[in-house]
């Protein structure tokens, strides 16, 4: 109830720039997205298409096309899943600093963290591809792989580093009311920091991805909806813990059909 009624007052110039750099990012996924006549080739032909395909596949694009990809993925996917602390730092009784420029500067900040994850993502990418592990368009070619990322994702539920970092996200009240220092450079480490705290919630469900397919627009919505849940404190609570029983009886299952 508090956060509806916190995102009806959402007003200015810098919560449009905020919502312009969402609906960009989903719109450079869709656009990046392989043709669906040509993933059904892809899946006929096997590695054989691929080898013939590698000048425009996404997976053998280069560094730059797969940082660009993981940057609109994180921008597509993370900034929805900030929307309560953004909105709970918009009220903060500061006029002349918690507005503006200063949103813009928390913002830029968080957004920083997740560019320097595409970095490691793009470049973790590349080396599976590479060693064979996944496909030029970014899916998984490998059970084993399946196994070991929803295992790691699903212990990860249960450590006390993602309880922690999800207890800021879910009070974003006590987190800024800790750390807030005046001025837009403050602001700037201040999202720095928040983008360290989700980047602790996030990056092992993130990096599932390779599961799900790097340009699975699916996997990216549905993703994106179970962070954002798990960071509402009256729902991620009852979400997180099981979440990760889900993972780890998946990873078992494919860990089991890469024996048989």
């Amino acid at each position: 109830m508090i956060l509806a009624q916190r995102i009806r007052r959402m007003t200015g110039g810098h919560w449009l720039a905020f919502f312009g750099l969402v609906l960009a990012s989903w719109a450079a996924l869709y656009a990046m997205q392989l043709p669906p006549e040509l993933a059904a080739a892809a899946d006929l032909y096997g590695a054989g298409f691929w080898a013939a395909l590698c000048t425009v596949a996404p997976g053998a694009a280069g560094f730059p096309a797969l940082f660009a990809m993981w940057a609109a993925m994180a921008a597509a996917m993370m900034a929805p899943t900030a929307l309560p602390a953004l909105a709970t730092y918009e009220e903060l009784p500061l006029p002349g600093e918690a507005g503006g420029q200063g949103f813009l500067a928390l913002l830029a900040g968080y957004l920083a963290v997740w560019l320097g994850f595409a970095a490691a993502a793009a470049a973790m990418q590349i080396t599976l591809a590479t060693a064979g592990l996944v496909t030029p368009a970014g899916d998984s070619a490998s059970a084993a792989l399946n196994a070991v990322l929803l295992a790691l994702a699903g212990g990860y539920q249960f450590t006390a580093l993602k309880e922690a970092c999800l207890s800021k996200c879910r009070h974003p009240l006590g987190f800024f009311m800790q750390h807030w220092r005046p001025g837009r450079r403050a602001a700037l480490a201040l999202g720095l920091r928040l983008g360290l705290v989700c980047l602790g919630c996030c990056w092992a469900l993130m990096a599932l991805a390779f599961v799900g397919g790097t340009m699975n627009l699916a996997w990216m919505g549905l993703a994106t909806l179970v962070m954002v849940l798990e960071k509402l404190p009256e729902i991620g609570r009852p979400v997180t813990r099981p979440l990760g029983v889900l993972l780890l009886a998946a990873a078992a299952a494919f860990a089991i059909s890469g024996l048989a």
